[in-house]
Order: C-alpha cells, then sequence, then structure tokens
C-alpha cells in the first residue's frame, strides 16, 4: 500500500483542488467502497451533501478530508486506490468506486480502485491534543518522522521498549507512523542496520540515525513524486512518481550496492521481502536470551 510520501502527494494536491469547496452530491458506484461505513450508501451520501471541505489531512499512512461539521471523510487507499481530480463529464474510469460533485460546478474529485481493497468511510472527529482533528479510527496511531510536533527521543525510546527486531517495530504504527516496507528498507541501509537487529540492541544514537535517514528518504521521494512501480498508484492528476530510480535497497536484489558494490540480498520478511547490503548490514548474531 502507499506510504507516507505517496499519501502526502495526494493530500497536497486534494489541499490544492478541493479544499475549501462544498459537496454538492455523493454517488456510490460499488458497495463495497464503502464497505467501512457502517450505516451504508445511503447515509454516506446524505451526510455529505451540502458538507464544505475545510481540509484535506494526513498522518502517516492515513489520508482523510476535514468536512464542515467536525466528520472526517477517512479514505483507505489500500493496494490500489486513487484519488482523482477530473473534470465534470470526463468518461468514467473502469474502476471507478466514488464520486463527489461540488457546488461550484468545477471538476469533481473520484475515488477508482481496481482491486476494491481500499474505500471511504466517515469518522467523528476529536481532539487528543496538538495541532489537528483526528478521525477517531486511527487516534492511535502515532505521528511520523515528517511531523512538525515529532519528538525524536520519544519515537526511540518506544522503539526500544519493543524486544522485537528493529524492522518490525518501524512498521508498528503505532509507535512511529509513516514508514513501510520500501521506506524502512531504506532508513535500515542508510544507517547500516539489519533488519533483524534486536531493537533492545538499538542504541540511542543509533535510533536517532535510524529515524532521521527515514525522514530523509521519505523527504526525497516526496520530491521525487512518490514510488510507483506499477500504474496503481498515481496523484490527483493521474501521474505516476518515479523515486523507484533512487532506490538504494529495496527491490535492488542482486544489484550492486551503491556503497560497497556488494550484491544486494533478499530474504523473507513476514510474508513479504527485505532488501539489504551482507556487507555494510551484517545479519546480528543470534541471540539466545530472546
Amino acid at each position: 500500500m502507499p506510504e507516507l510520501p505517496e499519501v502526502e502527494v495526494v493530500r497536497l494536491g486534494l489541499q490544492a483542488h478541493v479544499a475549501g469547496r462544498t459537496i454538492r452530491d455523493a454517488e456510490v458506484m460499488h458497495p463495497r467502497a464503502i464497505r467501512r461505513h457502517a450505516l451504508g450508501a445511503e447515509d454516506f451520501t446524505q451526510r455529505l451533501a451540502g458538507t464544505r471541505v475545510e481540509a484535506a489531512r494526513r498522518r502517516g499512512k492515513y489520508l482523510w478530508l476535514e468536512l464542515s461539521d467536525k466528520e472526517a471523510l477517512l479514505a483507505h487507499l489500500g493496494m490500489s486506490g486513487q484519488m482523482l481530480v477530473q473534470p465534470e463529464g470526463a468518461p468514467d474510469e473502469k474502476h471507478l468506486r466514488v464520486r463527489l460533485r461540488f457546488e461550484d460546478d468545477g471538476p469533481e474529485l473520484r475515488f477508482v480502485d481496481q482491486r476494491t481493497f481500499g474505500g471511504l468511510a466517515l469518522d467523528d472527529l476529536s481532539d487528543i491534543g496538538g495541532d489537528v482533528l483526528l478521525p477517531d479510527t486511527i487516534a492511535h496511531i502515532a505521528r511520523d518522522p515528517m511531523d512538525p510536533e515529532f519528538d525524536l527521543d520519544a519515537a526511540v525510546r518506544a522503539l526500544r521498549s519493543r524486544r522485537t527486531e528493529v524492522k518490525r517495530a518501524l512498521l508498528d504504527q503505532t509507535l512511529v507512523s509513516g514508514i513501510g516496507n520500501i521506506y524502512a528498507d531504506e532508513a535500515l541501509w542508510r544507517a547500516r542496520l539489519h533488519w533483524a537487529r534486536p531493537t533492545e540492541k538499538l542504541t540511542l544514537a543509533k535510533g536517532r540515525e535510524l529515524l532521521s535517514a527515514a525522514a530523509d528518504v521519505m523527504n526525497e521521494a516526496l520530491g521525487a513524486g512518490g514510488t510507483s512501480f506499477d500504474a496503481l498508484y498515481v496523484n490527483v492528476n493521474g501521474q505516476s512518481g518515479y523515486f523507484d530510480r533512487s532506490l538504494d535497497a529495496y527491490g535492488q536484489e542482486g544489484m550492486p550496492c551503491h556503497r560497497c558494490g556488494t550484491a544486494i540480498r533478499r530474504e523473507p520478511f513476514m510474508n513479504r521481502s527485505s532488501f539489504s547490503c551482507p556487507r555494510c548490514q551484517p545479519r546480528p548474531r543470534a541471540n539466545s536470551g530472546r
């Protein structure tokens, strides 16, 4: 699924093209697209009609539109979800699931999802402290390394408190959000850490280096429009990102490490794969105490 840079690219597009506009009506084309909205399509469309989009928000990999009635339109992009801004009257996409039209008769917002793993839902917004209201269902999600209020040392302490491998901790969105498989591998490569390093063996200095590397690589990816491996991840204008050309570890099996020249290895990890350099990121010795 999209990680922080890809979601932020979409958020920026929504902020530019949708924020400040009032929804005229909503149309649900496929019920699965709103399966997370327990009250169904009729309630979904009725509550959206006449509401104003105040802002497009994000926390980690989670995206929502803040609405005028202290509600959020929470978007789960899943594996193939796309939020597209299209001129009203443009031909429908093959996998169009939800359409929002606006009172100004300008471009409409379409949720397109080929695999239907994603979806939209309305959720209440709550003040849990901080700079923005959060949808209730994601109130437990931690801040991400690109958040202005991110507490680096507190996040490192949270990682070190879990007795697990460091990559598993990086992917735990309740400890630090926004990092998925791609950027975890890239940050670990930059910090010269193997994914199986025990979190309790992570020093404060190394933890800071790792999370700073994650912030750096995600900022670079954001500048490149995100990472696209196929046509399923696009921004609101339908354009793909190109950070995949700059990856140092993820997906680079057999390619020479950009730092030492050793072939990048691929190892099984949580029903997925993890990529690292055998020389720069040696596997930690077995810990008989764990």
